[in-house]
């Protein structure tokens, strides 16, 4: 089920489809392990633990010169910690995109849903919202996407007490 967000992120990053299987497959016994610890407990999505734990054991495996990482390897507590912190880190990412697309106009909020988490073309966007031509919907998403990085730098504001 969550195997498609794991491929799109592993391949994007050059890695191939097989990559993307064997970092899945390390990723579920990962998963599986830290069930079984007596402490665990749930604190995200099981989506955000499963995307979190394959782009740390990616990362590890990419920045280790494309060696193999095996998973005995990474039964260690430092890299449960390491897991630990990068669904933190994953979630945050999550609860400030929602944040701030819960900021911006209900129009922009459906396109840049429609394009980014649908994966609808700008062709389809197009026909759909009764843009006149690609270029007018590129400069509404565009328009959408600065209503976000402005909702962004406000948030920032605000949370440096300025």
């Amino acid at each position: 089920m969550y195997f498609e967000d794991v491929k799109r992120y592993i391949t994007t990053r050059r890695g191939s489809v097989q990559d993307a299987e064997d970092i899945f497959q390390d990723t579920l016994i990962v998963l599986v392990e830290k069930l079984r610890r007596d402490n665990f407990q749930l604190t995200a999505s099981l989506k955000t633990y499963i995307v979190a734990i394959a782009k740390h054991i990616w990362f590890k495996k990419y920045k280790n010169s494309q060696k193999e990482t095996f998973v005995t390897e990474v039964f260690s507590n430092e890299f449960y910690l390491a897991v630990d912190n990068a669904v933190e880190n994953e979630k945050t990412y999550w609860e400030r995109v929602k944040t701030a697309m819960n900021k911006i106009t209900g129009h922009c909020n459906r396109l840049l849903h429609d394009m980014f988490f649908k994966n609808k073309s700008a062709a389809v966007i197009q026909k759909e919202y009764g843009y006149s031509s690609l270029h007018n919907t590129q400069n509404q998403k565009y328009k959408c996407l600065n209503q976000i990085r402005q909702a962004v730098e406000a948030e920032k504001k605000v949370e440096l007490g300025g």
